[in-house]
């Protein structure tokens, strides 16, 4: 019986490491939210995949709502939104603030850079100034970082 837990265990495991959702998998997954016609948000999936992401683009007609029922205010709101490890990220978030958040884990339901920045991530040009990012959370808006 103890060598059957064994194979099964060592089955499970192979398994696990073979699909990529094994312990030593250190991609998170997102899943992006985007508007069908949208060639900026592509941009920034691949960035985030360029950075080690795994992402999954859904196009959808109705990301206004999306964002909204996330608890994202529409002077708050970005050309995409993207769900990653319990957190909402609104908008062309440079990469750096989005791994912060992550690692910080602060009691907030995410972050936003709202409009489509020149020279954001995906978006073309140079940057022209430093990017306010905002939380996400009940009450009014507070800056999370300038960038």
């Amino acid at each position: 019986m103890q060598a059957m837990k064994h194979l099964v265990f060592a089955i499970a495991f192979l398994f696990l490491g073979a699909s990529g959702a094994g312990a030593g998998d250190s991609a998170k997954q997102v899943t992006l939210y985007k508007t069908p016609q949208c060639g900026c948000c592509e941009g920034y999936a691949d960035h985030l995949r360029d950075s080690g992401f795994k992402v999954t683009v859904k196009a959808t007609d109705r990301l206004g709502a999306l964002s909204s029922k996330a608890g994202i205010a529409p002077d708050l709101q970005g050309c995409h939104t993207m769900f990653v490890d319990g957190y909402v990220v609104s908008g062309h978030v440079p990469i750096n603030i989005v791994q912060r958040m992550l690692a910080q884990r602060p009691a907030i339901k995410g972050i936003s850079l709202p409009g489509m920045p020149v020279g954001s991530p995906g978006m073309p040009g140079p940057k022209e100034e430093p990017f306010t990012i905002y939380e996400i959370k009940d009450g009014p808006p507070k800056v999370y970082a300038v960038d």
